[in-house]
């Protein structure tokens, strides 16, 4: 296959991205409103960027149906905060009962049989039953478009962070075997993290 993606229909394009680039990892984001109505959605369009400073970065997409914003996008314009919440094995089904499209004065985490826990230094409720959150604040919201199908990219500032000591090993590394991460694939598939191999990066042929 060879084609400009332009000439496709953007569905296509998407099918053929998400059916290649994983397994994704999911970022569960928690947001509020102005009016303090909490908000949770999963978003597999969602990474890690850097350390210094910690970034994290999801991606929200344009609404199919009627080319609006996602709940989670319009709250983080108008708060400029978010919690990046952890989905394991045995969160599985209530992250995607919280993926749902509800209006927005539905509480997901009530929908989805969640306990709202308080975040140290942002707004936005943690998932208690999540075993590692990131307190965020927006650093920048790039626009990529208006149209279904297009995102916005959110890029924001780790502030603070929790990790419940059952998936701590030693004092700053992830017991990959205790924390059981979940990651996305195409269409309804997600993968567990249960085949894992080493490979040792190569030594640096640069500097001393």
């Amino acid at each position: 296959m060879e084609a400009d993606p332009a000439t496709l229909p953007w569905k296509s394009v998407y099918k053929l991205m998400i059916g290649s680039i994983l397994p994704r990892p999911i970022g569960w984001i928690s947001t509020v409103d102005a009016a303090g109505q909490a908000n949770l959605a999963p978003f597999s369009f969602f990474n890690a960027v850097a350390a210094r400073p910690p970034t994290v970065v999801f991606c929200p997409t344009v609404r199919e149906f009627d080319a609006g914003p996602k709940d989670t996008l319009r709250n983080v314009r108008t708060t400029g905060e978010f919690v990046v919440n952890i989905v394991t094995e045995a969160l599985a089904e209530a992250m995607n009962l919280a993926s749902t499209e509800f209006p927005p004065e539905v509480d997901e985490f009530r929908a989805a049989g969640l306990t709202p826990a308080l975040s140290a230094v942002v707004a936005p409720p943690r998932v208690a039953e999540s075993p590692i959150h990131f307190e965020c604040r927006v650093h920048q919201i790039v626009d990529l478009g208006a149209e279904p199908g297009a995102a916005a990219l959110v890029l924001g500032r780790i502030v603070h962070l929790h990790v419940d000591p059952s998936v701590l090993a030693g004092d700053d590394k992830i017991n990959l075997e205790a924390l059981r991460p979940i990651g996305r694939l195409s269409g309804s598939g997600y993968c567990r993290v249960t085949d894992v191999f080493q490979l040792p990066r190569p030594k640096s042929q640069l500097g001393g």
